[in-house]
This record gives C-alpha cells, sequence and structure tokens, in this order.
C-alpha cells in the first residue's frame, strides 16, 4: 500500500447550527467522521489516515491513523496535512472531507483504479435543476448538461498535489481547483447521488437506511445462593439463574433480538451449551463479540423494548439501574431503551418464583 488518505474535519460548520461540531454529531450511532475513517480502513486501500482537526479527540486505537492540527480554512488543512506526509514517499493521496460520509468503499476502489493511469481522478454528478450565472446585473441561463458538480474523495499523484499546494496563495474550496487553474488534466469519474455534504441538519435526512426487527426470548430457572445478574447488573437477591453461562434473561434475550434482526441465527449458534470455554461465561462478554458482528455489517441498534418477566425481585425498583447499566453496555443513550416489568398472575414457574423470563424486541437500521 503507497497510498494515503487525508481525513479533513477541522472545520466551524456554522451553517449546521449546533453546540456539537458538525463531525461530531451522531449519525447511525457513530460521530460523522467515523464513517469515513472506518470506510477507509476497511477498504484496505491506505498505510496511513491522516484525520486533520482542530478538535482534541480520543487517540484511535488503529495505528494507520495519525491526527493532526488543522488551519483556519480548508485548504489551509488540506495543506498542513500534504507537508506532514511529504517525507512518507507515498504515491497517491485521497482528500475527503468529513461532511460526506455516505460514499462507499466501491467509490474508493474506482478511484484507484483510475490513478493508475491519470495524475488526478475527481468523482462528480449531474444535476437536474435549470441553473442560471449571475453577473453583475445580468442572468445569464446555463446548460445543465455540462455542468458538473464535484465530490469528494478527490484522489491525485501525491508529488503534482504537493507542488500545486506549495504554490498557492488563493483561496479555494477542493483541491480540483488547482489542477484546473493550472490547465493540468483531470479524469472525472462518476461519482455517488448518496454522497451527499452534509451543511445543515436537515440535509442528515438524505442519509437512508432499512431498518429491520428481531425478536429475542430467554428464560431459566432461580437456583439459591447464586448472584443474580439481570442486564449486565447484579442484582441482590437470594437467588440467582441457573444456566451454563451467568444466565442473564435480559442480555441473552437481547443477543437473540440483535440476531434475528441482522438474520444470523441465534445465541446457540454462536454459545452453545455443550462446549465447556463458554461454562460460566459472564453474558456481558458474550454480547460484546455480538455487538462486533452487528458492527462489521454496519448495523446500529435503534431502539429495544423489553418486557422483565417475573414475581420478584420488584422490577420497578432495579429499572433505572437495569437501563443504565445497559446504556453502557450497548452505547445507547437510556431514551433508546424501554424496561417493562410484567409478572404472570401467580402461574406457573415464573408465578411459584421459580424462573425469571424476558422477551426483547430489537429495531436495528442498517447505514451502507
Amino acid at each position: 500500500m503507497s497510498d494515503c488518505f487525508i481525513l479533513l474535519a477541522a472545520g466551524k460548520g456554522k451553517r449546521f447550527k449546533s453546540n456539537t461540531l458538525k463531525q461530531f454529531h451522531i449519525l447511525n450511532g457513530k460521530p460523522l467522521i467515523d464513517h469515513s475513517i472506518e470506510k477507509a480502513i476497511k477498504s484496505k486501500i491506505f498505510k496511513e489516515i491522516i484525520v486533520v482537526t482542530n478538535s482534541k479527540i480520543k487517540k484511535p486505537k488503529d495505528k494507520s491513523i495519525t491526527i493532526i492540527k488543522g488551519g483556519s480554512e480548508r485548504f489551509e488543512s488540506s495543506m498542513k496535512a500534504l507537508a506532514h506526509i511529504k517525507n512518507k514517499k507515498f504515491k497517491n493521496v485521497y482528500i475527503h472531507d468529513a461532511a460526506r460520509p455516505n460514499f462507499s468503499i466501491k467509490l474508493l476502489q474506482k478511484l484507484k483504479k483510475e490513478l493508475v493511469n491519470n495524475n488526478a481522478v475527481i468523482p462528480y454528478i449531474n444535476t437536474d435543476h435549470s441553473v442560471k450565472y449571475k453577473n453583475g446585473s445580468n442572468l445569464i441561463n446555463l446548460k445543465r448538461e455540462n455542468l458538473i458538480l464535484t465530490q469528494t474523495p478527490q484522489c491525485f499523484d501525491f508529488k503534482t498535489l504537493y507542488k500545486l499546494s506549495s504554490n498557492n496563495k488563493n483561496f479555494i474550496t477542493d483541491e480540483a481547483t488547482l489542477f484546473i487553474e493550472s490547465k493540468q488534466k483531470i479524469k472525472f469519474i462518476k461519482g455517488e447521488e448518496n454522497n451527499y455534504k452534509i451543511t445543515t441538519k436537515k440535509d442528515l435526512d438524505k442519509i437512508k437506511s432499512k431498518t429491520f426487527y428481531g425478536i429475542g426470548f430467554d428464560i431459566h430457572k432461580l437456583e439459591k445462593n447464586k448472584k443474580l445478574y439481570l442486564g449486565g447488573l447484579h442484582v441482590p437477591y437470594h437467588s440467582g439463574l441457573k444456566g451454563h453461562s451467568d444466565g442473564d434473561v435480559v442480555l441473552h434475550a437481547i443477543i437473540d433480538a440483535l440476531l434475528g434482526a441482522i438474520r444470523k441465527k441465534d445465541i446457540g449458534t454462536y454459545f452453545p451449551d455443550d462446549k465447556k470455554k463458554f461454562k460460566n461465561v459472564r453474558s456481558t462478554k458474550m454480547l460484546k463479540s455480538i455487538l462486533i458482528n452487528l458492527s462489521k455489517s454496519n448495523f446500529v441498534i435503534n431502539n429495544l423494548d423489553i418486557n422483565l418477566i417475573c414475581e420478584q425481585p420488584k422490577v420497578s425498583k432495579n429499572r433505572d439501574k437495569i437501563i443504565k447499566s445497559l446504556s453502557k453496555l450497548l452505547s445507547l443513550e437510556r431514551n433508546q431503551i424501554n424496561l417493562k416489568g410484567k409478572t404472570v398472575e401467580k402461574l406457573g414457574l415464573i408465578g411459584r418464583e421459580k424462573a425469571i423470563a424476558c422477551e426483547v424486541i430489537a429495531s436495528v437500521k442498517n447505514h451502507d
């Protein structure tokens, strides 16, 4: 890999009108900036990913990511990134705006292919609008078939771009401008209609996602002198739930609901009860691996509706603590989790306080 991905995320986003900077606004369960970073990593095209920002962010776990401070304008941030990698011997550089989270890995692959025989490759789309150009007091009708709307990532031979950028002293809105003004050849390729630029909050509505649902259910008998875990929380009680693992019916039902929503079979497929390695395993550990599966498949949790079915202990006394525990485990806001306590009017094992059950409906969104 001899390519570098530069992600520009130092803007103030004044038109977004939010206390949270646009690039860190949560979209489909994660900050806007993370969508681009994750796709760059998944593409396996880049040796290094440079994130240019003026905000303090957590140091990424992925060693291919470097964070540097940006400038006050976009072209200044771009130049700082290019200067940072000047001596790293990259063949090509891709420059992308964090405000465009919805590009595809397929687009990255198309750009890379075209870079083999070109020094500049720019994605674009056409417009369906009738467009006028204002020149003083005059209006000029423009032929829309001749208009192209450029997008990012924009890709370049590093040496050529660095030279043009170093000599530039003017305000520019993208790197393609440098090539056009110096009459350098550009290869334009068809971009993606969904590769929207997020400018205002309304633009977030353009990012389409599909919603899927899953149902989960679990029941375990109670056993004296064992710790009781519900939703990853240790709930003080004289009995715990009997099972191959810790018997946490809430987490087991959530896992099954999530697997159902993403059509990945059931909990027993991943954690069979005849395997010694899962004996007495904490359900929090089981949940973690399912959440990784969820993320890799480009799903995020929208909300959970939970029925915890038992006579004792009283759900109402533990509701807030269980929701707090689930919120932390699932990286969800508390208002995305609803927990209801249900009894069975003294009927059956649950009614005789010999068992606890749980059922869950999960709603998830696919964002890619």
